[in-house]
């Protein structure tokens, strides 16, 4: 019959939020035991906290234009403004690529640490020595190597291996790769300066300057993983700039003050000489192009000077007439204008395939290296080299997918489309000069033929060394240009104030507060698993329960048993107990009367379920009945489980069953009890058929023949949510009492006696409240009583074998604040 106990949405109570608050005040000892543990881990939590400090640094992005840069230098760099440079600083600082640089110059990946009280620390340059690793070769990660200096130039070295290999890198190549090590604890002792060769590590320590390390001082040096290192400075720094300003903020968290202002300081300096390289980069093309060609003419020039000296020597010709001179002089001028107009066109033709066959242009040399003075070329090519240096930095920094990628091709893009145009009207241009330079040269020609063939073979060896050396000395002169302005160029780099151990900003929060976070932590648990409970909780926990669960009367309240039986009213007469069992038969009389009952009263007692005090209740109001010196009999009709032949120290061998069977007779049944007035009938053995024996005409005659003999007659029945042998009674009975235990009975099995009650197929019937604790965990510690209640009052104590009750803390404030 368990579907009958479902529940249904008229049952169904909402929640209780002063049982939820009279339940969460009753864990108060987990609540102390909770914060005790939290105010002990924060405590030590507190002790073992390491702060963190935070340092910056300001730097400004300027437009530093070089003042060697005139109108009249014949080398042009033209750099553009301070545009998007901003924003190229702030993608280069967060870069991978530029905290490599720095960890690898600083050698961060290598941590000296001491031993504390609680962990081992940064220590950085404090340390009294240094470890001076061979780069080349793998050295031990994630491990830390111990150093115990033994004597003024000893040590000790020890490592604690927990596997057959270890894990080793290569700075340089920032390989890692494994060795086989000793399983366990490795020690070999050392001389300060002398080589450390092990598989695992190898370099030399030596006492930094002007240090000296005591005896039996321990030290310890770890080298980590660089990638891991890397990614740690990288998102520990941080950078802010206001919009449209120069200025960046650059700061740093770290656990030493002394590694973040050496790390601030090293990120400012190698984006300056970053930036210095790649605003000199376009120098720095010219000079290497100007050196392979004076390097071409220098070789023209040796092989010219040799063949002219060795053809005068050959001819014993040393000196030219002053025609030939004048001749000479004229033919070396046109040959200059169409040497200058070759190089020219040639460097076009070159600029020209360049921009067509390749995708970056940042090794385009200096237009006017080869005399080019357009000022459209020379801008052009100056802003096309700059995009593509930026582009190739912050290739190394940024998604390729990036909009700023996007942005710079459509820029590049453009210019070369321009640069083409240039290049195609200038070079027509070009070859119209030279076509008369060549008419020119032409004329001259025709007078050269006419000189002896001796003179003239003197006049072309002699013009091209000067030529050759014209070339070499114009090389020259722009090479020494482009040093002085490269010599003389500056970063766009400013640094506005230097990082300093001054003034570094603590992070640590206020560890107090823990304190009170532990004190919510402990709260919040108890009522949660308050809430949780009283959320899922089925059980009834008060009278107050079952008046908004059920329309049936309360009959009456019953406290617990005190003793070991079920005789409460019989051992213990003056009890709370008792007391509250004859406020309840004060009750009954009342229904009995007003229901004009007359004769032989009878009473059913039944519940939902076994366990909820039913044969408590039947024993102890069958006993209040005799003690009022009323004939009483108490019926044991739970044939299937029966009890309460063991309360009385009867037997359960003759009773209800051997009647309705034929097999004894009434009075054979009956047993006198130690109660005075009170009769008993016990259930006897148990049948295979309890239903059919309770519905047969034997029944009818027992109920009758009891009534010819006894003033009340009470019925111990078996659960009613169990079984239906309680309901084929009812017509036996003039009321019922349907009991419900505290903390036992679930809500739900209210709803199979309420909707019997509301379809009126049960009459009759009230409720009694079985096991009431006041001092229950659930707060319900009042005085609950409507005349049938349990007595509780200040004067009923006086009335109770029990003495004065204990009053707790609670009823001592309630009390103290219900007097004012």
């Amino acid at each position: 019959m368990t579907e009958e106990f479902e529940t249904s949405e008229s049952s169904a109570a909402s929640f209780d939020i002063k049982k939820f608050l009279f339940r969460a005040l009753s864990y108060w000892k987990l609540f102390v035991l909770l914060l005790a543990i939290g105010v002990f881990f924060v405590y030590q939590k507190n002790i073992r906290e390491e702060f963190s400090y935070r340092l910056g640094t300001k730097v400004s992005i300027e437009d530093d234009s070089n003042p060697l840069f005139t109108s009249n230098a014949s080398l042009t760099f033209n750099w553009g403004g301070v545009t998007a440079k901003v924003q190229t600083m702030i993608v280069t600082l967060k870069s991978r690529s530029h905290h490599e640089k720095v960890v690898e110059r600083l050698e961060f990946y290598k941590t000296y640490l001491k031993e504390g009280r609680f962990r081992k620390q940064d220590i950085y340059k404090a340390a009294p020595f240094r470890f001076y690793q061979d780069n080349s070769f793998p050295q031990l990660i994630n491990n830390p190597i111990k150093i115990t200096f033994l004597e003024q130039d000893a040590f000790e070295l020890e490592v604690a291996f927990t596997g057959s290999t270890a894990s080793v890198q290569n700075y340089i190549t920032k390989e890692i790769t494994h060795v086989d090590v000793p399983l366990g604890v490795f020690k070999r002792q050392f001389k300060l300066g002398e080589p450390i060769q092990l598989p695992f590590l190898k370099g030399v320590v030596r006492l930094a300057e002007n240090r000296n390390a005591a005896l039996g001082t321990t030290f310890f040096i770890q080298f980590n993983n660089f990638d891991g290192v890397v990614a740690s400075y990288n998102a520990r720094m941080a950078i802010s700039n206001e919009r449209t300003s120069p200025i960046l903020d650059i700061t740093l968290i770290d656990k030493n003050k002394e590694k973040i202002v050496d790390y601030l300081n090293t990120v400012v300096d190698v984006l300056s000489e970053d930036e210095l390289s790649r605003k000199n980069q376009y120098v720095t093309n010219a000079i290497k192009f100007i050196d392979e060609q004076i390097a071409r003419v220098k070789v023209e020039m040796t092989d010219n000077v040799e063949e002219l000296n060795d053809y005068r020597k050959e001819n014993k010709i040393y000196q030219l007439d002053s025609d030939g001179t004048l001749l000479n002089e004229k033919l070396s001028k046109y040959e200059e204008e169409k040497d200058a107009i070759n190089k020219q066109l040639d460097y076009y033709a070159n600029l020209k395939n360049y921009l067509l066959t390749s995708n970056s242009f940042t090794d385009v040399p200096a237009p006017s290296i080869a005399g080019v003075t357009d000022a459209n070329i020379l801008s052009n090519v100056s802003k096309i080299n700059e995009l593509s240096v930026q582009k190739s930095k912050l290739q190394y920094s940024v998604k390729e997918d990036a909009s700023i990628f996007s942005d710079l091709n459509r820029q590049i893009e453009g210019l070369k489309n321009v640069l083409l145009e240039n290049i195609s009207s200038v070079s027509s241009v070009l070859r119209r000069d030279l076509e008369s330079v060549y008419g020119n040269l032409h004329k001259l020609e025709s007078e050269f033929n006419k000189l002896p063939e001796d003179q003239q073979k003197l006049l072309t060896m002699k013009r091209q060394y000067s030529l050759s050396e014209q070339t070499y000395n114009v090389f020259l002169a722009k090479r020494g240009e482009a040093e002085i302005i490269k010599a003389s160029n500056v970063s766009d780099i400013l640094v506005v104030d230097k990082a300093k151990n001054t003034g570094a900003t603590v992070l640590g929060r206020n560890l107090n507060v823990r304190y009170v976070f532990a004190f919510f932590a402990a709260l919040l648990v108890p009522i949660v698993i308050a809430f949780v409970l009283t959320f899922l909780d089925r059980n009834i926990h008060s009278p107050v329960d079952i008046e908004k669960l059920s329309s049936i009367p309360l009959l009456g309240v019953v406290g617990k048993n005190p003793l070991d039986d079920n005789l409460v009213v019989h051992r213990k007469p003056k009890s709370a107990v008792a007391e509250s069992f004859r406020a309840i038969r004060s009750n009954l009389q009342y229904y009995y009367r007003t229901k004009d009952f007359d004769g032989t009263k009878t009473l059913m007692i039944t519940s939902s379920v076994s366990g909820e005090g039913k044969t408590f209740c039947s024993i102890n109001m069958a006993t209040v009945f005799a003690l009022s010196g009323k004939k009483t009999v108490l019926l044991g009709l739970d044939l299937r489980k029966p009890k309460i032949f063991g309360d009385f120290r009867i037997k359960n061998d003759l009773g209800v069953v051997n009647y309705l069977i034929g097999q004894s007779s009434l009075e054979e049944v009956i047993q006198k009890t130690a109660v005075e007035n009170l009769d008993l009938i016990v259930s006897g053995p148990i049948p295979p058929n309890p239903s059919e024996l309770l519905l047969g005409e034997r029944m009818k005659t027992l109920i009758s023949d009891l009534k010819a003999k006894y003033d009340y007659i009470v019925l111990d029945t078996p659960p009613i949510g169990l079984v239906a042998d309680a309901l084929e009674l009812l017509d036996f009975v003039d009321a019922s009492i349907y009991v419900v235990r505290q903390d036992y009975t679930k809500k739900d099995m209210l709803n199979f006696v309420n909707e019997k009650y509301r379809s009126k197929q049960i009459k009759n019937i009230s409720l009694v409240y079985n096991g009431y604790d006041q001092k229950a965990k659930y707060g319900y510690g009042y005085g609950y009583g409507y005349g049938y209640g349990y007595g509780y009052g200040n004067y009923a104590n006086g009335y109770h074998e029990e003495g004065k009750a204990k009053r707790g803390v609670w009823h001592k404030l309630k009390s103290m604040f219900s007097k004012r």
